[in-house]
């Protein structure tokens, strides 16, 4: 029986943990968790923002996620918008899901990522 989502990974090119890093860490506000030594040898970054973990991956032949992406909820997604907005982020609200306020937006490598509040009362 599933419980729950352990992470989401995403794929990114070789040598570009420290994009990710200022964007995971400085944009979205998530803190860069140890990998375990093995892991760590071949590359990428993971980040958590309470039970969410987001890993990047390193990938050679790497092609960003342009359809396929996680949904992230978000509390106070006004604000949060703006947090991206302030730190250089491009935000591209979709009005298409009932009952929620969302919005769309890339990391510096090109992997789509949705965020999303659900509105009061629904």
């Amino acid at each position: 029986m599933l419980s729950a989502v352990d992470h989401v990974q995403l794929a990114a090119p070789p040598g570009s943990e420290d994009k990710l890093r200022a964007y995971y860490q400085g944009v979205l506000g998530m803190t860069e968790i140890s990998k375990p030594p093995v892991l760590a040898a071949r590359g990428g970054c993971w980040f958590a923002a309470g039970a969410v973990q987001l890993h990047l991956g390193v990938e050679e032949d790497f092609r960003p996620a342009r359809k396929a992406h996680p949904g992230l909820r978000v509390t106070g997604i006004e604000e949060y918008a703006g947090r991206l907005r302030e730190r250089g982020a491009d935000v591209v609200w979709d009005d298409n899901l009932p009952g929620h306020r969302r919005f769309y937006s890339h990391d510096p490598v090109g992997n789509r990522l949705e965020f999303l509040e659900p509105l009061p009362g629904d």
